[in-house]
Formats: C-alpha cells, sequence, structure tokens
C-alpha cells in the first residue's frame, strides 16, 4: 500500500505529509465493553460522494501518511484530525516504518540505505567485497547436503532481516526466498548462499525504487514460473510484480504448494497467483478514485497458459489443473485482465523465480525502476 500511495503520488505531483498519533493508548487497558456501529453517512456504494476533491490517509498503527489531489481538503482532513486526536505534525514524508522517502526532480525514491548499513555491521560484513548478484545461475541448494551448523540463531535473524529488505528491494526477493526455505535446520551452504546475498547488498547499499513524475497510472503486471526449480521438493517458484507508472508496486517470489506435472499447469498457477493480486490492486485503485475503465495487461511468455486463459476449448485437456484456477479465465471474460504475450528475454517476472546472467539481472532491475541515490 505504501508503494502504491508513493508511485500515485509521484505521477500526480502530489505532496506527502506525515503525522504521528501520540500512543500512550497503545499500552492502555481496557476496562469496560467496547460496541462500534457504522458511521453516519456511510455509503455502501463506491465514489457516491466524491466530488473532485481527494484526501487520502494511509494508517499504520501511529504512523499516519497523508496525500491526496486538493490542498484545502488535505489540510481540512489534517485539522480534523487535531480536533479528535492528540497528533504531531513531521512535516513532509521522509521515513515511514523504515523505509526511507527522497524526492527529486524526477519523482519519490523509495530505499532502505540506513537499513542496509545497520544489517552490514551488525553481521560484521560492511568492509565485505561486493558482487554482482545475490544467487548464482542454477544455484542447488538442498536440505540434505552440508555441514550442520553449531548455531542456527545467527543464520535465522539475518533471514529474518533480509525478508523485511525485500520491501524495497524486489531484486533479492528470490534469494532471500530461497535461503528462507531452510530456516529450520539450515547447513553451511545455505549460511555461505545468505552471505552471498549480504555481499550483494553491500555493492547496492543504496539501491532502491524510482517513482517518476510521469502522470501515467496504468498497472501492467509480469508473472512467470520456474519449473521444479526447488531441489528437495520439485516444487515450482511463482513469480509475478506489478508497476504503476514507472516502478514497481508489488511483487512475490513464492515456492508453490503442490508439485505441478507439467510446465504449463505450473505457468498457470504462477497466473492465477498474479490475478488474485491484481483484483486486489484493481479494487485499491478505484477505493483511490484512480481507475480508468480498461483491463489490467498481465504479461506473460508461456504460449500454453495464455491459451489456456484465452481459449476454454482447451480446458478438457487439462483436468488436473485444479477447478479454482480457472478464476484467471473469469477475470479475461469479466475483462478485469487483459492477457498479452511478451518473450522470454523481456520476462521482467525472471527474476523472481530463478538466478540470472549478469546482463539480465542489471537489465530487469532497471525495467522494475531501481537505480541507486547516485544516478538521481
Amino acid at each position: 500500500m505504501v508503494r502504491v500511495l508513493l508511485a500515485l503520488a509521484a505521477s500526480k505531483s502530489w505532496k506527502l505529509w506525515q503525522m504521528d498519533v501520540k500512543n500512550a493508548f497503545l499500552h492502555g487497558e481496557i476496562d469496560q465493553d467496547i460496541y462500534m456501529e457504522q458511521p453516519s453517512g456511510f455509503q455502501s456504494k463506491r465514489h457516491q460522494d466524491y466530488e473532485g476533491k481527494l484526501a487520502i490517509v494511509l494508517v499504520y498503527v501511529d504512523d499516519l501518511i497523508i496525500t491526496g489531489d486538493n490542498d484545502s481538503e488535505i489540510e481540512r482532513t489534517r485539522e480534523n484530525l487535531f480536533v479528535r486526536f492528540q497528533m504531531k505534525e513531521l512535516g513532509e514524508l521522509k521515513h515511514f516504518i523504515g523505509l526511507e522517502i527522497d524526492q527529486s526532480n524526477k519523482g519519490r525514491f523509495l530505499c532502505q540505505q540506513k537499513y542496509a548499513k545497520d544489517l552490514l555491521k551488525k553481521y560484521g560484513m560492511l568492509e565485505c567485497k561486493p558482487i554482482a548478484k545475490p544467487i548464482e545461475v542454477n544455484a542447488r541448494l538442498c536440505s540434505e547436503e552440508g555441514k550442520d551448523l553449531e548455531d542456527v540463531t545467527m543464520y535465522q535473524q539475518i533471514v529474518g532481516i533480509l525478508i523485511y529488505f525485500t520491501l524495497s528491494r524486489p531484486d533479492i526477493a528470490y534469494a532471500v526466498g530461497v535461503v528462507s526455505r531452510f530456516i529450520q535446520i539450515p547447513k553451511k551452504p545455505q549460511l555461505e548462499a545468505v552471505c552471498q546475498i549480504l555481499r550483494y547488498v553491500k555493492g547496492t547499499i543504496d539501491l532502491g525504487l524510482l517513482y517518476k513524475k510521469s502522470g501515467v497510472c496504468k498497472i501492467v503486471g509480469y508473472c512467470d514460473a520456474d519449473y521444479g526449480g526447488d531441489h528437495d521438493t520439485r516444487r515450482s517458484t511463482t513469480g509475478y510484480v506489478f508497476n504503476l507508472g514507472s516502478g514497481a508496486i508489488s511483487w512475490c517470489s513464492k515456492r508453490q504448494p503442490t508439485v505441478s506435472l507439467s510446465t504449463t499447469e505450473a505457468e498457470y498457477r504462477a497466473m492465477a497467483m498474479a490475478a488474485q493480486e491484481s483484483t486486489w490492486l484493481i479494487h485499491l485503485m478505484r477505493d483511490l478514485h484512480q481507475l480508468d475503465d480498461y483491463p489490467m495487461i498481465l504479461r506473460r511468455d508461456n504460449l500454453s497458459a495464455f491459451c489456456l486463459a484465452e481459449n476454454p476449448v482447451f480446458h478438457a485437456r487439462t483436468k488436473y489443473v485444479e477447478v479454482h484456477y480457472h478464476f484467471v479465465r473469469e477475470k479475461v471474460l469479466q475483462e478485469e485482465i487483459e492477457m498479452s504475450h511478451v518473450k522470454t528475454d523481456d520476462q521482467v517476472a525472471d527474476i523472481l523465480t530463478k538466478g540470472l546472467s549478469n546482463t539480465k539481472f542489471t537489465e530487469f532491475k532497471k525495467q522494475l525502476g531501481m537505480m541507486t541515490k547516485a544516478e538521481l
């Protein structure tokens, strides 16, 4: 949600403000029953009250981001919050739940530079030799290979920190997903893989996502699957990413829950996960009054899965694909999603499903809207 708001604000040239609620109430005890009712004036139909003045408030516990398309409406919202709560004005948005937001002539830049430095310093990697990518091509990690670690605590702590680091770093999402599979009983090869991620982070410590001032708010998605890529279970890995304007706002790199019997099945499972995410994004953009009447484009490089979504005649030949994955077909018929074929060499979602060559890895990072602070 934070990335969506940043991308939207950048494309529309909206200002972003931050406020804080005094959080003493979080530690208080409730000594009586509390009942809630629907606020007066609530309308069940969406967009009914929207008159061209929009103020958006994003709340995370006691931290708030406020933005919108009308300065007077934003100011009125801020004043109302001060009347009803004990608030602290923090000015224009710069930090939010560990994320750093910089404003430049190009747009809004999201990174976790301090978080990266603290991570490397804590585990003695601040002076390590950097490398060009977080995981090697055809990297093979198995639970039964390698020497046991005497103490698994450090491994578990680093992986936990890296998972949070993926909030702004889709480039390490696949590598972190792989090492997290071994968090219960890691071995020496897995620890070496974690150290490789840290060495990559050292060389890209100020890398982040740039959301440009483009005025373009169209969402485009990419999805892919690496068939049978997990050497322990032979499950496939789903990868998808959605860009809003110039930068990535949502991504996933996740091992599929069951073994797929073909590349088509693995790809179609990935497509189904991406379709679910696209549905959530569509509803979110509608709530923000920013969705035009167009289907969301979902690009993939597997022709069999593409035909399966577009043509119901193929369904009879693929009965092993679970019925609920035909959710994708329904979304295509409802014109919420438009399937689009993309060449394998241009499949950005590959960065979330497998280790890549240096050339491809660098190119896909650019397509995700990633750059360093020095490049701003």
